[in-house]
């Protein structure tokens, strides 16, 4: 998929309450925590893919793999991203994105790491606007590749967390 920018949309947030209700229905049982709306559909004004991110807080990794099936039978598309640290779906195919799921242990190093970030760019303005000028440029520098777009933003978001302990 190319990497392609949209303004901020308020169906966004819908589209994730819509899903957060599906989730807890499909696969409540391993719920553990919260869902949350993370990544920059979370943050109004952001720029961001059209892709809506979602963590589910599940106890561990492996009590929650049971939630891998159920999930494939209605929708989602796992792949083992990251399997070390989470369960990774996408909706509804990988080359026709509208969501992203990540069952990741609840307040977890990751976890935790998430909500600061998107907490950050919901409060502060100008470290969002930095945020979106970087997105951009590395949107335009690498619009073909989604792992380099994604590698790209990380060296901001160490330095934000770390100065934002």
């Amino acid at each position: 998929m190319k990497v392609e920018l949209e303004k901020y949309n308020q169906d966004w947030v819908t589209s994730f309450e819509e899903e957060r209700s599906f989730l807890k229905e499909k696969i409540g049982d391993w719920l553990s925590g919260t869902i949350e709306h993370v990544g920059s559909t979370a943050v109004p004004g952001m720029l961001s893919k059209p892709i809506v991110d979602i963590m589910f807080g599940v106890k561990d990794l492996a009590s929650s793999a049971g939630a891998i099936d159920v999930l494939s039978r209605n929708g989602y598309c796992y792949y083992p991203y990251k399997p070390e640290l989470m369960h990774w779906f996408c909706k509804p195919t990988p080359d026709r994105r509208t969501h992203h799921l990540h069952l990741i242990p609840y307040k977890s190093d990751l976890w935790l790491e998430r909500v600061r970030f998107r907490d950050i760019l919901r409060s502060n303005k100008r470290i969002a606007e930095e945020y979106s000028f970087l997105k951009q440029r590395l949107a335009k520098e690498l619009a073909f590749d989604r792992e380099g777009y994604t590698q790209g933003k990380w060296p901001f978001i160490q330095r934000v967390l770390s100065a934002n302990c």
